[in-house]
């Protein structure tokens, strides 16, 4: 064999094996591609697991609860929406009271949103804000909050039910600046404002000497868009709606002032802000019916309960109640319930105002 048949032959085999190494190469690399699609595949599942399996996951002051202890308490239904269930229930092992919160699985988001949010939900912790103490993943697709009980009902119930309280100004401040402050928190304490977007006096809860804990934020997170715009058709029909929000996900701090400003009115007058136009607010004012009326009217007494005034005993370093304090007021929860979103106070100029009207 002569000196080219053989150069002849080694690039021969040169390129044979550089043709299987090739071959063999994009075999590998097809191979490993579909062995990290099943990877990730599989860690997508799993994440799916730990949120749809018969799990609890426990946040602050709910190191004691237990799936058993919640799905075997007692309950008694205390409300109702077209979302869930609200239950009154008595947990055996800890004989304590908890609010558990049922979210139908219809109206629920989907399970990689969930996870995130109630881990955000779990960490807020504030003594005007409801905390979430657990949350339980069913394995049908049920979901339930768990928080604690609060036996003085809402707001709503507290300025409606002719409880005398209602009508005294230290209490009506101390509750309005106690709202205030959660709500700020909510607005400045965190890297992006949290926004709750469902505030209503039947959000707030009561606690001993008055403490209020506002309830439900960022409740619309959890729910899927269809519940979440019948969420907000109940507010527009309860007169909390600003009337720049048509959906849901649009909600900001400026919506939530708004609200704050229907509930500082009820303050006031004592009575429940149903909007009979929800739809149809007029152009150059949104607030609900009656108040509207009145305002227009230039009948501002109309807008506060005539026992504010006649209540006006105090305790020792109770805030004394003048007919200068309510008018002011009057002034900052009408500026809450501006048309116009720009001129709304934020939540740190309602606290500061609030604390001008106590001095």
């Amino acid at each position: 064999m002569n000196r080219t048949q053989v150069l002849n032959l080694i690039l021969a085999l040169t390129s044979s094996a550089t043709l299987v190494f090739f071959l063999l190469f994009i075999f590998y690399c097809k191979k490993a591609a579909k062995s990290e699609q099943k990877d990730v595949e599989k860690t997508e599942q799993k994440q799916e697991e730990v949120v749809e399996a018969d799990e609890l996951v426990t946040f602050q002051d709910g190191e004691d609860l237990t799936i058993c202890d919640i799905l075997d308490a007692p309950g008694e239904v205390i409300g109702k929406s077209n979302y869930g269930t609200l239950y009154k229930a008595l947990l055996q092992s800890s004989n304590s009271v908890k609010l558990l919160r049922f979210l139908r699985p219809v109206c629920t988001a989907k399970v990689q949103d969930f996870g995130e949010v109630v881990r955000l939900l779990g960490c807020i912790r504030h003594h005007n804000l409801v905390p979430l103490l657990g949350f339980y993943a069913g394995p049908r697709g049920e979901k339930l909050l768990i928080h604690p009980f609060y036996w003085r009902g809402n707001l709503a119930q507290f300025v409606r039910e002719s409880n005398p309280d209602s009508h005294k100004w230290p209490i009506i401040y101390k509750i309005s600046v106690g709202i205030a402050e959660g709500l700020d928190h909510l607005h400045t304490g965190f890297e992006r404002p949290i926004i709750h977007g469902n505030l209503k006096s039947k959000n707030v809860l009561l606690g001993h000497h008055y403490r209020p804990f506002i309830s439900d934020f960022s409740l619309h997170l959890l729910l899927n868009p269809t519940a979440g715009h019948e969420m907000l058709e109940v507010s527009a029909s309860e007169g909390y709606k600003a009337p720049e929000l048509i959906k849901m996900r649009d909600a900001n701090e400026k919506t939530d002032i708004y609200s704050l400003g229907v509930i500082l009115l009820e303050f006031l007058t004592g009575k429940e802000p149903i909007n009979q136009n929800p739809t149809t607010p007029d152009e150059d004012f949104s607030l609900p019916d009656f108040m509207r009326n009145a305002v227009l009217e230039h009948r501002i007494h109309d807008l506060f309960h005539p026992d504010l005034l006649l209540n006006s005993s105090v305790g020792d370093g109770e805030i004394p109640v003048t007919k200068e304090r309510i008018l002011k007021f009057f002034k900052l929860a009408m500026a809450c319930c501006a048309p116009s979103p720009s001129l709304r106070p934020n939540s740190k100029q309602v606290l500061s105002k609030l604390e001008e009207i106590g001095n």
